[in-house]
């Protein structure tokens, strides 16, 4: 939460507050917050020089089968511990668990530099070179998610069949709907304020049980954290009121998918200045945020998997259900890839729409960040012409990869992709992706029972 704050102050806080515990975590490939509870003693001992924290998150997928394809961890190394760093800028309290304080950290690599595959270090390096080319970014991301009754026992008993959402219909932007929940829905609200997760608003989706919040914007790093924090957040308020909630991109083929869309905007370092702004364009965009768009454009084909991580991604990037499926983009258009939110100083910002809600906010956020500067730093013109009307019927520029292994090899054979995020990066991250469509391909799916038992 960027508190600024020294670690003997920090720990003189704690005490005061007559800490026993405290909560550590950090996000695997798949943005699943993982962590652990430990003692203000052990805490206070580790808080400055880091601690150990098994390498198997970066080994397994996110129901915690080994990868059979990672060289940085696996059987062949044993599974080691690799040092992790509190970082004390993302100290917190959680309400829901009577303010026990939380904190996020990062791991190291052998010289103490951010460990290569790390998300959040990944996001961090990225952050850095926009500083460098004296950028402030600022990023908010905001989400779509189903919510049901909470059957688990019942679901994993039936192959998750039967799920039943909290409300029915669809009832999109419904004050009826959202009251009939209320105590839930204000929760929400007031529970991730307090956890440092503010919320600009809340309101139902269109779908049963579909709740949307925007996640108010901040500096890049604590925007992740924020998105990051409010997924898991999400998931622990609802289970406290009888609730399941799920970030799923698409978990019926008929109801429309859910999104995480990113905002942003670069500052001039100062912050005082949005860079995206010209009042002097009749667009009212700047030149600069032009090769920002030209560039997300050029590298989303070969980055899409950081934005789509998951077999079911793809199932929300169909025509006609709010999900964009075409290279395009357009002022103020949901229809497009790329939405340009042109609203002057203090609002000018670029809305990328191809991010699911099942993406990892930190992987999410550097491709965004990384794609655009990139377009800066090559001076990218935007000869891609803005749609008018919709952006399913506009092909002429290419279409995004129709399935996770198809964006996968894309990326994993990417000169871009390398450039931005670095080798090791794209060939950990792709052979997850590729082991994730492995495990896909290999299951009896209930349509191919229906489709082929008894007729063929």
């Amino acid at each position: 939460m960027q508190n600024k704050q020294t670690i003997p102050e920090l720990l003189q806080q704690l005490i005061e507050q007559e800490t026993g515990k405290v909560k550590l975590a950090i996000t695997d490939i798949d943005g699943v917050l993982r962590g652990k509870v430990i003692s203000f003693d052990k805490f206070r001992s580790v808080v400055e020089k880091g601690f150990g924290f098994c390498d198997v998150v970066f080994g397994w997928d996110a129901a915690d089968q080994a990868y059979d394809n990672a060289k940085i961890t696996g059987w062949h190394t044993g599974y080691p511990d690799v040092q992790a760093v509190v970082d004390i800028n993302t100290y917190r309290q959680i309400p829901w668990e009577k303010d026990l304080p939380f904190f996020l950290a990062d791991f190291r690599d052998s010289g103490h530099g951010d460990l290569p595959i790390c998300p959040r270090g990944l996001l961090k390096k990225i952050i850095g070179q926009a500083s460098e080319a004296g950028y402030l970014p600022f990023f908010s991301q905001e989400f779509e998610w189903f919510n049901f009754v909470n059957n688990a026992d019942e679901l994993y008993q039936n192959s998750f069949r039967g799920l039943k959402p909290i409300t029915n219909g669809m009832f999109g932007y419904s004050v009826l709907r959202a009251s009939q929940g209320s105590a839930f829905f204000h929760d929400l609200f007031d529970l991730l304020t307090k956890f440092g997760v503010p919320l600009e608003g809340i309101h139902t989706e269109t779908g049963p049980g579909v709740y949307e919040a925007a996640i108010l914007y901040s500096e890049t790093l604590e925007a992740a954290d924020r998105a990051v924090l409010f997924k898991a957040g999400v998931k622990e308020i609802a289970h406290r009121h009888g609730i399941i909630a799920s970030f799923m991109a698409k978990f019926n083929e008929n109801l429309p998918g859910c999104s995480g869309h990113v905002h942003q905007s670069l500052w001039s370092a100062d912050g005082k200045r949005n860079l995206f702004y010209d009042k002097k364009t009749k667009t009212g965009l700047s030149s600069l945020m032009e090769s920002y768009i030209a560039g997300q454009l050029f590298c989303l084909p070969y980055i899409l998997p950081m934005f789509a991580p998951t077999v079911n991604s793809y199932k929300r990037l169909v025509e006609g259900a709010w999900a964009p499926t075409t290279l395009t983009w357009a002022i103020d258009n949901r229809t497009t890839a790329l939405r340009a939110l042109p609203g002057g100083a203090g609002s000018t910002r670029l809305e990328t729409r191809v991010v699911g809600s099942d993406s990892n906010p930190y992987l999410a956020m550097a491709g965004c960040l990384a794609s655009g500067l990139y377009g800066i730093k090559n001076k990218l013109k935007l000869d891609i012409q803005a749609t008018v009307g919709s952006g399913y019927a506009n092909k002429a520029n290419g279409t995004l990869p129709k399935n996770l292994w198809e964006s996968t090899q894309a990326m994993k054979e990417s000169v871009v992709a390398k450039e931005l995020f670095g080798p090791g990066f794209v060939e950990h991250f792709t052979g997850t992706r590729e082991w994730e469509w492995r495990q896909f391909s290999k299951v009896v799916t209930d349509w191919e029972l229906k489709r082929y038992l008894e007729i063929i």
